[in-house]
Order: C-alpha cells, then structure tokens, then sequence
C-alpha cells in the first residue's frame, strides 16, 4: 500500500480539475497544466476532493500510484503558487544576465555561455542569485539543474553555481612543508 497514494487530495478554492480520456487538467490563477495518465489507476473527483486507487494488485500499479498522486498535487500547487529554484553564482568574474529569451552566463570560459529559456519559465538574474519560477515543478527543476552543469562547484574555493542552501564539502589545498 502506498502511503501517498491512499492519501485523499483537497482541491483549493479557485482551482478546477477536469479528468478526460486519462487527461487530467488542471486550472488555477497562475496558469493551467495537464498531463497524461493511464488507465490502471482510477482516479475519482469528487467536489473538492481527488481519491485513486489501482484498478488490480500489481507491483507496477503500486509504484505509479503514489507518483500520479505526487503528480496530481504537485500540478494543483503549482497553479495555485509558483515553484522556485535559486541557484547562486560563486566565483570572480562570474557574471549573468537574462538578454531576451536568453540566459547569457560568464563562467571563466573563453565565450559567454548561452542558455534559452523555456517559454513557461520566468528567470531573474541579480548580482550572482538566479531565480527561477514556473507552475511546473519539473520543467523548474530540470532547467535549474541544466544550468547548474555548467560549472558545477569546485571542492578547494567553492568557485562554481550551486543551489541555495546546498552544503559544498570543501577539501584541504596543498600543504606547504
């Protein structure tokens, strides 16, 4: 039995969630998001309320039913608030700037590197926090750590774009005899 999966889902006032053919949208003030599901979980909406439930005992049934639930809240918060990711900029000389549909970043490379932005996603740049916002919590968190590879952070100084609040664990330079 899944933990989340049983869990019964509260639908906030201001927010429409429609299921269709396996489609579920969802409609909230920041936006609308929908996504495919499968037939094997069945999933009621009842008022306010979204229960599922697996249509037989299966291993594989038992896995997705607690992801289409992580799934389904995720899209109704995300609707109702935006998700966020900050990333920091930590190093001399590292620079970025969002130039139109481009994130433009100056990482101690021979070239400024380019990143467009996706269309469903708000980036701000300022001094060396990124910020990035969307009501898909996916699309934030893969566009963050896509940035984020660029130059992962470096162990001896820190030198590199890491997330707010991530611990970098730092390592010992040379020792001079």
């Amino acid at each position: 039995m899944s933990k989340i999966g049983k869990q019964i889902l509260d639908i906030p006032q201001g927010t429409e969630v429609k299921l269709v053919d396996g489609i579920i949208s969802v409609k909230g003030p920041k936006g609308t998001l929908s996504r495919n599901f499968l037939e094997s979980i069945k999933i009621e909406i009842d008022g306010g309320k979204i229960k599922l439930t697996p249509v037989k005992e299966d291993i594989f049934l038992r896995s997705l039913w607690g992801t289409y639930a992580s799934h389904i809240k995720n899209m109704i918060t995300g609707v109702n608030q935006e998700f966020e990711k900050k990333l920091i900029i930590e190093g001399v000389g590292f620079k970025s700037e969002v130039a139109g549909e481009n994130l433009i970043l100056a990482l101690g490379f021979s070239h400024p590197v380019k990143v467009p932005i996706p269309a469903d996603l708000k980036v701000i740049a300022e001094k060396n926090i990124l910020s990035i916002t969307g009501i898909n919590k996916e699309h934030v968190g893969e566009f963050a750590a896509r940035v984020r590879t660029l130059k992962k952070p470096e162990p001896y100084k820190g030198k590199g774009i890491r997330y707010q609040g991530e611990v970098i664990r730092r390592k010992q330079g040379k020792k001079t005899a």
